[in-house]
């Protein structure tokens, strides 16, 4: 036995944690995000307005947790001078074509100038650092090449379309995060979401697999926009939490697109029957038409369908939860939310 083994641990050889800022934090994907950092032992500091994340989402207490309740640029400009991060995990943004259709100024000025701030802080402040900027599918626009690649081309609707203003949006955001790499040698990683989906997203703002669970469990119909044929791949959002520090480890990840999600497409017809057979719903299924579930002349994908070779290559990413149980889980964590929301008490003004 070495004669050093009873010795206390150098200081010098114990972890110190990472400094790791996520916008967006207090969101679906951001709060999974920060349990598996907290999970990995890292300092975590939360910027979000809280529009459409929500404190319960975080585990507030938690002493290594710092919640920031304000837009992106306005809580960098109230961090100390001696502030700083070792990764960055950009998710504020515009979340679902709902919110887009309804607020499209304030969606398109929300994911470019606070992208725009985020970048400038970390290149400014944040030596070193990596920063991980969230994308989305929506960026190939009406591309009819399937599926969909990292580097092909894009196709959009005019611009007096608003329904295609969130994916120049999010172009915008890579253009810049790239540039960014090119010309400050910032350490950038991008990841276009796919349809991510789980426990804590919110149906509210257009997203199909929350809205389709939380009817089901009212036994109220499900409404499928269209003909319902229309394909989709989800992935379920721990899946994409774990994944996401991984990428940012990677140095072959950095100054480089991603496609994240899964690729085992499902019409929505079928996913809709899928919800009620998991949850043996009696709830019929209702086909409503785009521009009555949105505008006049909104146009939709028929199919939206990632090639996953580029991140299975460099990461070897596979999902592993199955569409059913993320169903389950997604209707357990609603009953839930709702059993908590009938018994506790008004929440106070936030400080």
């Amino acid at each position: 036995m070495s004669s050093h083994s009873n010795q206390p641990e150098n200081q010098s050889q114990r972890r110190v944690p990472r400094r790791v800022l996520v916008t967006g934090g207090a969101g679906f994907i951001g709060s999974h995000l920060v349990d598996t950092l907290l999970a990995r032992g890292d300092d975590v500091c939360v910027i979000d307005n809280l529009s459409t994340g929500r404190r319960g989402n975080l585990p507030i207490g938690d002493a290594h947790l710092r919640l920031i309740s304000a837009p992106v640029s306005v809580a960098l400009g109230s961090l100390a001078k001696s502030d700083s991060f070792d990764e960055v995990y950009h998710l504020a943004a515009a979340v679902g074509v709902r919110l887009v259709i309804d607020d499209p100024i304030g969606s398109i000025e929300t994911n470019v100038t606070q992208t725009a701030a985020l970048l400038a802080f970390v290149a400014e402040r944040c030596a070193g650092a990596s920063v991980l900027i969230a994308s989305s599918s929506e960026v190939y626009g009406k591309s009819e090449r399937v599926p969909f690649r990292e580097d092909d081309d894009v196709t959009y609707g005019p611009t007096t379309k608003a329904r295609w203003s969130y994916a120049a949006s999010k172009a915008i955001d890579e253009y810049l995060a790239l540039a960014y790499a090119q010309q400050r040698g910032l350490r950038t990683v991008i990841a276009r979401f796919f349809n991510t989906v789980g426990p804590r997203q919110v149906g509210q703002y257009g997203m199909v697999l929350p809205r389709f669970v939380e009817s089901a469990l009212k036994g109220e119909a499900l409404k499928v926009h269209g003909d319902g044929k229309q394909t989709r791949c989800f992935c379920d959002v721990r899946d994409v939490a774990a994944l996401l520090p991984r990428m940012m480890s990677n140095p072959a990840c950095v100054g480089q697109v991603f496609n994240v999600g899964s690729d085992r497409s499902i019409s929505i017809i079928e996913l809709a029957e899928t919800v009620k057979r998991v949850l043996s719903s009696a709830s019929e299924i209702e086909m409503l038409p785009y521009e009555d579930a949105f505008t006049r002349g909104f146009e939709d994908l028929r199919r939206r369908e990632p090639d996953l070779t580029r991140l299975r290559r460099v990461v070897g990413f596979e999902p592993s939860r199955t569409l059913e149980v993320t169903i389950r889980d997604i209707a357990a964590e609603m009953l839930s939310r709702q059993t908590v929301s009938r018994t506790a008490p008004a929440e106070g003004r936030p400080c």
